[in-house]
């Protein structure tokens, strides 16, 4: 079974690999080392001015950015189940919370932001998903990001890149926190959060909240190549060899090329049968389409051509279907999976099989590298 769900993606076989060694004691010189290997990789990969690893899903990362940069107000971007997310976690620790809602389609405008935020000086913090994988959807968070720091440079930008950090190069220059997770781009089992964090962040958490979740004090053990509290060792030996993997594959230029490369292809593949792409500025670690059918093609491409892909949640239930794009993925593998719904199509009737998925997606896939 092919698996091209939106996170969890495919851990490569080298991946699982290293990770099916014998049990390494994290508080040991030998994890230490690897723990300061894995680190100097994720300055590279973050661009930031720290990174902090947490044993959790990317939503405790969430909740550890919130608690810890926010002290009065957080105005949250509601574009799907995640940047809603933030807001209930915002309301759960008794912070206030402002909302910018839109349907899962449409991107959140700058200038809505600018507005909320000129209109409340209470808020002191922006959190807003890169890539809203609810509906596959891109937000200009870099354009927020200034914008708002224009305003007052003090409100800190919380930015959810649990599906876009390796996906593609994200300007760091204005956003506070960057939010990373395991099972997504960086192709490992999920448990694993990662936090790049800005020195202007690092000042407004100062001695920390909360207790598991208390940046400040992961901060002062991370920096020793060391977890305040027991580290996902297995999940790190990993994420260092996938790390490892991208930099003799050639780095993280050609990661993203790539990536880019293939959404254009996978895109413009599906586009050629007819399907209309879900939202209005896609995001590149996905391709959502809508379609009356997405329930039955889902079923098709699962029990016919073991190709499992993502669905949609709430009101987007059985009207959406999600393919993933992230990761280090095989041509020919994303070349069966766009040839599949070619042949989903087929046996619904809706049109007969030419090969027009497989052709449009080797055009756009192997001409703009060759």
């Amino acid at each position: 079974m092919l698996l091209f769900t939106p996170g969890p993606t495919p851990v490569p076989q080298n991946v699982r690999n290293a990770m099916s060694d014998e049990t390494m004691h994290h508080r040991t010189p030998e994890f230490e080392a690897i723990f300061e290997k894995t680190r100097k990789y994720l300055f590279n990969l973050f661009g930031s001015d720290e990174v902090v690893m947490l044993a959790s899903s990317g939503t405790g990362a969430m909740e550890a950015a919130i608690i810890n940069l926010c002290r009065n107000t957080l105005l949250n971007v509601n574009s799907g189940k995640f940047g809603e997310r933030f807001g209930k976690i915002a309301v759960a620790h008794g912070l206030g919370s402002v909302e910018i809602k839109n349907e899962w389609d449409t991107p959140v405008s700058v200038e809505a932001v600018v507005e909320a935020v000129k209109a409340n000086s209470d808020i002191d913090a922006i959190a807003v998903q890169i890539s809203e994988s609810a509906g596959g959807l891109r937000h200009p968070v870099e354009s927020i990001a200034k914008a708002v720091k224009e305003i007052n440079p003090n409100i800190m930008i919380i930015a959810d890149g649990i599906t876009a950090v390796g996906v593609e190069a994200i300007d760091v220059t204005n956003i506070d926190s960057l939010i990373a997770g395991s099972q997504k781009a960086l192709m490992l089992p999920p448990g694993l959060a990662i936090l790049g964090l800005s020195n202007a962040a690092i000042e407004k958490i100062g001695t920390g909240k909360g207790y598991y979740f208390n940046l400040a004090t992961e901060i002062k053990s991370q920096r020793k190549n060391t977890t305040a509290w027991t580290a996902a060792t297995t999940l790190t030996i990993g994420l260092l060899e996938i790390l490892e993997t991208i930099e003799k594959r050639g780095g993280l230029e050609k990661l993203y090329e790539e990536t880019e490369r293939r959404a254009d292809a996978v895109k413009s593949a599906l586009e050629v049968l007819g399907l209309h792409i879900y939202p209005k500025t896609p995001a590149l670690s996905m391709t959502t389409i809508d379609d009356e059918e997405a329930s039955q093609i889902r079923k098709i491409l699962k029990t016919d051509f073991d190709v499992n892909v993502a669905g949609g949640q709430d009101h987007l239930n059985g009207k959406i279907f999600r393919i993933n794009q992230m990761g280090l993925i095989a041509p020919y593998e994303m070349a069966w999976v766009v040839n599949s719904v070619e042949l989903a199509l087929a046996k619904l009737g809706r049109r007969a099989y030419d090969g027009a998925a497989n052709r449009v997606f080797n055009e756009k896939y192997f001409k703009v590298g060759m």
